[in-house]
């Protein structure tokens, strides 16, 4: 007959010890520049997405709103 019952196949799980390190990434790259191009319409928008907060940065959320 077929596969004994209650046994599913189960994926390799992720580990919750360790994380994984994250690469490091250029900011400055001639592609990063040409995506911050698209994304950030301005020059403090453009500081905000690459990290760069201050203490008065507005934290509202962008869309239009219904």
């Amino acid at each position: 007959m077929g596969p004994a019952k209650g046994k599913k196949g189960k994926g390799q799980g992720k580990s919750h010890g360790k994380k994984q390190k994250k690469p490091e990434v250029d900011i400055l790259s001639p592609a990063a520049m040409l995506n911050l191009c698209y994304i950030a319409h301005n020059v403090a928008d453009c500081l905000h997405l690459r990290g760069f907060h201050w203490p008065g940065a507005p934290k509202g959320k962008k869309g239009r709103s219904k």
